[in-house]
C-alpha cells in the first residue's frame, strides 16, 4: 500500500469543569489533572473537603472519550497515548492555555499543579512546555515522561516551587522495582528536593491527603 500520513490544523474546543468562586478571599487555585477513565467533573469530587473560600480548582477534561468496560454506559475519558504523542501534547498544552486564559488568575494567588495517575505525565509536561510559574507541583501515583531530564526542572527550584510526590504502599502499578526506579528518577530531575509521601493504600486517591498539602 502507498499510504502516507498528513496533518491538518483546524479549530476545536473542550469543556473543563470549576469548583468554589474564585474571589479575593481565594488563597489557593488548584489546576487538577485526572487519572485514565475519569472525567473531570467526577473527579473534582476528591477536592470538596478542601476550604471552599480558600481553594478554587480548576479541572481541564482530556479530550479523548470512551466508554468503560465495553459497556457502552458509562464514559471515561484519556489525555494521550504513544501515537503522536508529542503533537497531541501541543493540542492539550494550547487548551490548557486557553482556560488559563479564560480563568485569569490573579499573580498573587497561589497556582497548584496537581497530576494523577496518567494526570502526572500532563502536570509536568504541562509545567515544563510553559516554563509555568506555581507554587507547588503535586505529582500522585504516575510515573514521569521519560523524556524529561533534570534540566527541564531547573527553572522550579529558582522559583522555589514546593515539590511533593504521592503514592500509594501498595499500588498495583507500582512494584518495588518499578518503585526503586522511580525514586532514583525523583531524586535526580529534581535534584533532591521532592518530597516523597507513601500512604497505605493502593492506586487510589484519598481526600485527607489532598486536604493536608494547604
Amino acid at each position: 500500500m502507498n499510504t502516507q500520513e498528513k496533518v491538518v490544523t483546524y479549530k476545536t474546543s473542550n469543556t473543563y469543569e470549576t469548583l468554589n468562586k474564585n474571589t479575593n478571599r481565594t488563597k489557593h487555585v488548584w489546576l487538577v489533572f485526572h487519572g485514565i477513565g475519569y472525567l473531570s467533573r467526577y473527579f473534582l469530587k476528591y477536592f470538596k473537603d478542601l476550604d471552599p473560600e480558600e481553594n478554587y480548582i480548576i479541572a481541564p477534561q482530556a479530550p479523548s472519550k470512551y466508554y468503560l468496560n465495553g459497556k457502552y454506559v458509562h464514559v471515561g475519558a484519556s489525555w494521550l497515548t504513544k501515537e503522536n504523542t508529542a503533537q497531541e501534547m501541543q493540542n492539550i498544552n494550547q487548551y490548557v492555555n486557553a482556560v488559563l486564559e479564560a480563568e485569569a488568575i490573579s499573580k498573587d494567588q497561589n497556582l497548584i499543579v496537581f497530576g494523577f495517575s496518567q494526570g502526572v505525565s500532563i502536570a509536568t509536561r504541562y509545567t515544563v512546555l510553559n516554563k509555568l510559574k506555581c507554587h507547588m507541583l503535586v505529582l500522585y501515583a504516575g510515573g514521569i515522561p521519560n523524556e524529561l531530564k533534570a534540566e527541564d526542572f531547573t527553572f522550579l527550584e529558582k522559583q522555589n516551587t514546593t515539590i511533593k510526590i504521592i503514592v500509594g504502599d501498595q499500588d498495583e502499578y507500582l512494584n518495588e522495582e518499578r518503585m526503586q526506579l522511580e525514586t532514583k528518577k525523583i531524586t535526580s530531575l529534581f535534584n533532591n528536593r521532592a518530597e516523597i509521601h507513601i500512604f497505605n493504600g493502593g492506586h487510589e486517591v484519598k481526600k485527607d491527603l489532598i486536604k493536608h498539602l494547604v
